[in-house]
């Protein structure tokens, strides 16, 4: 909680946060006493008269039960064992207050007002106790009580204990999964804004080679591309999934832009099933695939390249493969690029899938090359 004064803001710590679990298993364990009392007076048809000193005895149990609280609130920051052997302490006491003062109620309760006119034969023959019993038998009787109610307090205390570090583990278990999923997503942003930059850094030598070439028609239809792509691809979170058809729908609107730079050298395959086109996927989780079979197949070629998206369910997973039928191995180049490229979409298909993704390469018999990736099917 905050208080604002002055413009300045005031932290406040809550003084007893856990007051609510206290409270009701404080009421829960001595209304719980107090209905068998109810039920014993009932079945044993006792004088509804003493309820009252048996209620008044109720609050005093628990305003001692909360006492025994607040000493297990001041050791809430230690250990498991720490909180224990405070319990243990702490109930003493509250045990011995709570015997005197029912010893005091017994000792000390007023006689009914409307008596027999003559005794039975039995009670004639036992003698009336009119004289207080000795310190000895008052400590022997105390003691006695001190020992039943120590495991009544004891009892609440061990109840209380458990849900506390049951409801503690839990927070903290909560805290420790929202810490890690906030880290899984800072992951998959950072990895997913390295798509971006690299993307761009690529375009922009495109665009510089075709100025140089003073195709200007043909620069501003890339710019164009470029500015369509950028709207449509930074739109989206980096931690969402897109269907498989909008994630085709950003390649198409990126290999619009390369079909400036190589018109008559690249062409388009897409083969999608309808079945599939709707399965949710990392968004441009291709993007530096079909990005690597443009640098390494149709732009180190003369030759017709056609670039190949293909989907499929296999072992419901979706297998996604992007093949180029020419060109040399993009390995063979990765050292004159950024790295980025396959090491960022593996990287992304681990801290999204983990063991359930697969990422691979493999070049092809006729020269061409191809890039397999596999996730759960969602």
């Amino acid at each position: 909680m905050r208080i604002v004064w002055a413009d300045v803001v005031i932290p406040v710590r809550t003084r007893l946060p856990d007051l609510p679990l206290a409270a009701a298993t404080i009421g829960g364990f001595w209304l719980f006493y107090l209905a068998t009392i109810v039920l014993r007076m009932a079945l044993l048809e006792e004088n509804f008269r003493a309820l009252q000193y048996r209620a008044a005895g109720c609050v005093i149990g628990v305003i001692l039960t909360f006492l025994v609280y607040l000493v297990l609130h001041r050791a809430a920051a230690e250990s498991i064992r720490i909180k224990v052997i405070a319990a243990a302490i702490a109930c003493v006491p509250a045990a011995a207050i709570f015997s005197t003062f029912n010893l005091a109620f017994m000792l000390y309760q007023p006689l009914p007002r409307s008596m027999p006119e003559a005794p039975t034969a039995a009670v004639a023959s036992r003698p009336l106790q009119t004289h207080p019993p000795s310190d000895a038998r008052v400590a022997r009787l105390i003691a006695d009580g001190l020992v039943t109610w120590y495991f009544f307090f004891a009892a609440w205390a061990s109840l209380y204990l458990a849900i506390s570090s049951s409801v503690q583990l839990r927070n903290a278990e909560r805290r420790a999964s929202r810490a890690e999923r906030d880290a899984h997503a800072a992951q998959l942003r950072a990895l997913r804004y390295q798509v971006n930059p690299h993307f761009l850094f690529n375009t922009l030598n495109s665009l510089s080679s075709l100025v140089l070439s003073r195709r200007e028609e043909e620069a501003e239809n890339m710019i164009v591309g470029l500015s369509t792509f950028f709207r449509a691809s930074l739109s989206i979170d980096p931690t969402d999934n897109i269907s498989l058809a909008e994630e085709i729908k950003f390649q198409l609107l990126y290999l619009d832009i390369e079909k400036v730079r190589f018109p008559n050298r690249l062409r388009v395959t897409v083969r999608v099933p309808k079945a599939l086109e709707q399965v949710q996927v990392p968004p441009l989780i291709l993007q530096p695939i079909v990005e690597n079979a443009i640098k390494h197949g149709v732009a180190r070629t003369t030759d017709q390249v056609t670039l190949t998206i293909e989907a499929s369910e296999e072992a419901g997973r979706l297998v996604v493969r992007v093949e180029n039928d020419r060109g040399p191995d993009p390995a063979a180049g990765a050292a004159h690029g950024t790295g980025v490229g396959l090491a960022n979409v593996c990287d992304r298909l681990a801290a999204r899938f983990g063991r359930e993704a697969e990422c691979h390469h493999e070049a092809l018999p006729n020269g061409g090359y191809r890039v397999t990736i596999a996730m759960p099917l969602e």
